[in-house]
């Protein structure tokens, strides 16, 4: 039982790293991924998230190739026919402008980098023909900052900024984003309005609506899919939960309203629930007989999507009804927004940066390898020990590519001073395993991992307010730190262990 106890621990270890190596999924694959586009090519066929492998027959293995083949072609009000090759299929387009397609690099994995790392977009924004107080700046910016997050957006920065002549703005910066995208999350006010004839019933925001039903699939989602036209229409629909006032302003407006509409063998009332964005009709909605007068603080909304084909009608679908839904939780900005200023960010860390960084970590394990290896002339032990702190690292990067944690210069810090941290751990561990005292090697380590989990315990209570207190500066090294000591402790550290032991048997 003992061997078989022993033994789960170097198991552990490498599932983990088998777990992480799935998490980051190394990528290796050539071309440029479409980040954004604009509709009139979007309609030849081509779409978000698509990989350019070829244009005209020429290879495209990275951003500088396609900027250098795009360039290369005379659109001068000549018509152009471009072949593109994608990962699934061929594109054809006569068009006599340059592409308005926007495109990024492969990811070469699933880690997802922070804005000084991989750059991203910015925009200068302020309210139109409005001049705000301080105070009124900051329900601007917790107003978008609760918007942005109902998006799933993770590093990104808002604060308020000041020009020469004292003028007052709202600065967004978004990790990964480009200008297309940032534009299309900010660029309108986001007013909604349910009106039936003139009269609102509710609009956006939590004064009228208590609660919005999305990624629940009892309640939320795509209801049906057909062919129109040229491509494919899909309907999404979702329930929503009122207020008790705009239950009753609900009830008023209905009440007035005759039964004399009859489709599919129901009847509904003569008008119907028309819902605006941003003062445009988006849809309208039957009201049956049944809610005449009625208090009900259930309303289900619905809406559409279209594509050229099944799938991208179904995408088109989920990203109307997700910002639908976006605008039903936080409600409308507060002010007219105007954007003054819109550009790329780019990464303050250069690839070579991180490139230096990596082969600096490297040649560090390195030298502590070999100095361990003069001090106790074991060239396994030295050998564990670079496997221990690789393996540390590798887990971390799994971890934060599991929970899409966004890796930035903080947080690399704090990998490196894991490095540190696991070294004098493991030394701790040989000193404590090579004291000759007559007990065994099993109640040696024992005692040196009591120790370990001391130090690492007294190292969790001094990060944490770091993680709490750092406002964003600090937290990526709190972070990575406390992951990287809790997998030390829980995982490299007893594995290292056992794996001491029986070098020393």
């Amino acid at each position: 039982m003992k061997k078989i106890k022993l033994g789960f621990r170097i198991w552990l270890l490498i599932i983990m790293l088998i777990f992480s190596l799935i998490m980051i999924s190394p990528n290796f694959e050539k071309g440029v991924v479409i980040k954004s586009i604009d509709k009139s090519f979007a309609d030849a066929g081509l779409s978000e998230g698509m990989i350019i492998k070829e244009i005209n027959g020429v290879k495209i293995n990275n951003i500088s190739d396609y900027a250098s083949v795009i360039s290369n072609i005379n659109f001068d009000g000549n018509i152009t026919k471009l072949i593109i090759k994608t990962k699934n299929q061929e594109v054809v387009i006569y068009t006599n402008e340059t592409p308005k397609i926007n495109v990024g690099d492969i990811p070469t994995s699933k880690l997802k980098l922070g804005l000084d790392l991989q750059g991203g977009a910015r925009a200068l924004i302020k309210p139109e023909n409005v001049t705000l107080t301080p105070t009124e700046l900051n329900d601007l910016i917790s107003v978008t900052d609760e918007r942005l997050n109902v998006y799933g957006i993770t590093d990104m920065a808002i604060k308020p900024v000041t020009d020469l002549e004292g003028n007052t703005f709202m600065l967004i910066e978004i990790a990964g984003a480009s200008p297309a995208e940032l534009q299309e999350l900010i660029g309108k006010q986001g007013k909604f309005e349910a009106k039936i004839g003139n009269d609102t019933v509710f609009v956006g925001g939590k004064k009228d609506i208590t609660h919005v039903c999305r990624n629940d699939a009892s309640c939320s989602g795509i209801q049906s899919c057909n062919e129109y036209q040229d491509g494919y229409i899909c309907r999404f629909q979702f329930s929503i939960t009122l207020s008790e006032e705009a239950a009753q302003r609900h009830a008023d407006i209905t009440s007035k309203l005759n039964a004399d509409v009859v489709e599919n063998g129901e009847r509904y009332l003569d008008k119907k629930l028309d819902l605006y964005v941003d003062d445009k009709l988006t849809d309208s909605l039957l009201i049956s007989e049944n809610l005449k007068g009625k208090v009900t603080t259930q309303i289900a909304v619905s809406g559409s999507g279209t594509g050229k084909t099944r799938d991208d009608a179904i995408k088109d679908a989920r990203i109307n009804m997700n910002k639908l839904q976006t605008i039903l939780i936080t409600g409308s900005l507060p002010y007219k927004i105007e954007i003054v200023k819109i550009d790329t960010i780019s990464p303050a860390l250069s690839s070579k940066f991180l490139k230096y960084l990596i082969y600096a970590a490297a040649y560090s394990l390195l030298a502590v390898a070999i100095v361990i290896f003069f001090r106790y002339r074991k060239i396994k032990i030295s050998l564990a020990i670079l496997l221990t702190s690789f393996s540390e690292i590798f887990i971390i990067l799994g971890v934060a590519a599991f929970i899409k944690w966004n890796l930035d210069l903080t947080s690399i810090a704090g990998i490196l001073t894991t490095i540190g941290t696991g070294v004098d751990q493991q030394v701790i561990i040989i000193d404590e395993a090579r004291i000759k005292k007559e007990i065994s090697i099993v109640q040696k380590i024992k005692r040196a991992l009591f120790i370990i989990f001391g130090a690492f315990s007294t190292t969790l209570a001094s990060l944490l307010p770091l993680y709490w207190v750092g406002a964003g500066l600090l937290r990526g090294f709190a972070f990575t730190t406390i992951l990287g000591i809790t997998i030390g402790i829980a995982i490299t550290r007893p594995a290292f262990a056992e794996i001491l032991s029986k070098i020393e048997k």
